[in-house]
């Protein structure tokens, strides 16, 4: 029995990867990274071409109809590339209509997710990472009242999915009145972060409830754990590709014991994340059981990890880990952003425990 991911599912990330490798070189990155103003959106149009912003809209609005584990290969890729592209809204939205819209909902918005013409977002944060600085959203009459912070693409997104308070779900035009938008600062340079302040802001409910974020929380934790683990392999791979090339002493610094171990170490504890992100983002669709449980351990574990070759790949640098030439700076802070995006790992074991009944 093969358990590995399908032969079409590999020539797609690769493909993808191809496609960043274009659109989204480290100099793309760092200009993106030095100006506020850029909305990187030739790298999203590139994105959009190949057919990501549709990966999990259904067929019969133009998209690919495929399943999490797809897109978490797409993730893997982001991370590695540290694409500046919000992800995260393009797969949570049209999982939010196909599972809680209207018909009309559906056939207004699946569409024009698929084709790139609108950019999502969601701002689900809140009742799953907890509130900060008063933020958290009411709904009341139709209309949302409240802030949300920490929302990935929400500076350019033309439609939002929103977290009330109770853990109902709401969709929010772009341009509705009443919607004020910040960006938000971070550590993060390749990705935009928002605060969202909604002043009687005008909503279509979804259906579903609780259960529905729930899904959405779950996705998410799968589709940054992905991120972390596309960052990870790129700053391992560097590390390697660094202790081949320098020199000192005569000798490869690869050659020397110590940064054999250090290598070797990030491999080994980098390994166990993939096969559990691959699998909690297979639980998703196959075995929904046991998916909060498995998306809880990869978001925890991966950040962890993350953490740790992060920052062992830049000491096997050296002193050239930490300037701008070589951009190492770029997955180190996406890996530490990825960290505490809906909920760092000491909450997310927490929710695991108590999904376990364990929590004390």
């Amino acid at each position: 029995m093969d358990f590995s991911i399908t032969s079409d599912q590999r020539l797609m990330q690769e493909s993808l990867t191809r496609t960043l490798a274009e659109a989204s070189s480290l100099d793309r990155v760092r200009r993106f990274a030095g100006d506020l103003g850029d909305k990187g959106a030739d790298v999203w149009r590139a994105l959009a071409d190949f057919g990501l912003a549709g990966i999990v809209v259904p067929e019969a609005f133009g998209g690919l109809g495929l399943g999490l584990l797809d897109a978490a290969l797409a993730s893997e890729a982001l991370g590695r590339a540290v694409a500046p592209v919000p992800f995260m809204g393009v797969v949570l939205a049209p999982l939010a209509l196909t599972r809680g819209g209207s018909e009309a909902q559906q056939q207004e918005w699946l569409a024009k997710l698929a084709s790139g013409k609108v950019i999502a977002a969601a701002a689900i944060s809140e009742p799953i990472a907890g509130a900060r600085d008063g933020a958290g959203v009411t709904a009341s009459g139709g209309k949302l009242t409240g802030k949300a912070l920490f929302v990935p693409g929400g500076m350019a997104a033309g439609l939002l999915v929103v977290a009330d308070r109770s853990g109902g779900l709401h969709l929010v035009r772009g341009d509705a009145a009443g919607l004020t938008r910040a960006l938000m600062p971070g550590i993060d340079e390749t990705r935009r972060l928002a605060e969202l302040t909604f002043d009687g802001v005008a909503a279509e409910p979804l259906s579903g409830g609780p259960e529905l974020l729930a899904a959405l929380r779950d996705a998410g934790w799968v589709l940054v754990a992905a991120d972390t683990l596309g960052a990870a392999e790129a700053m391992l791979d560097k590390a390697v590709a660094y202790a081949q090339e320098r020199r000192q002493f005569g000798r490869v610094i690869g050659s020397f014991q110590a940064v054999k171990h250090l290598c070797a170490e990030m491999a080994a504890e980098l390994e166990p994340c993939r096969s559990l992100v691959w699998y909690a983002a297979y639980a998703f669709d196959a075995v929904p059981g046991e998916t909060s449980l498995m998306a809880a351990h990869a978001k925890a574990l991966t950040s962890e990890v993350g953490r740790f070759v992060a920052r062992t790949s830049t000491e096997v640098h050296g002193g050239m880990g930490i300037t701008d030439l070589l951009g190492l700076h770029f997955w180190f802070k996406r890996i530490g952003a990825n960290r505490q995006l809906l909920g760092g790992p000491e909450r997310v074991r927490e929710f695991a425990a108590r999904l376990q009944g364990l929590a004390a």
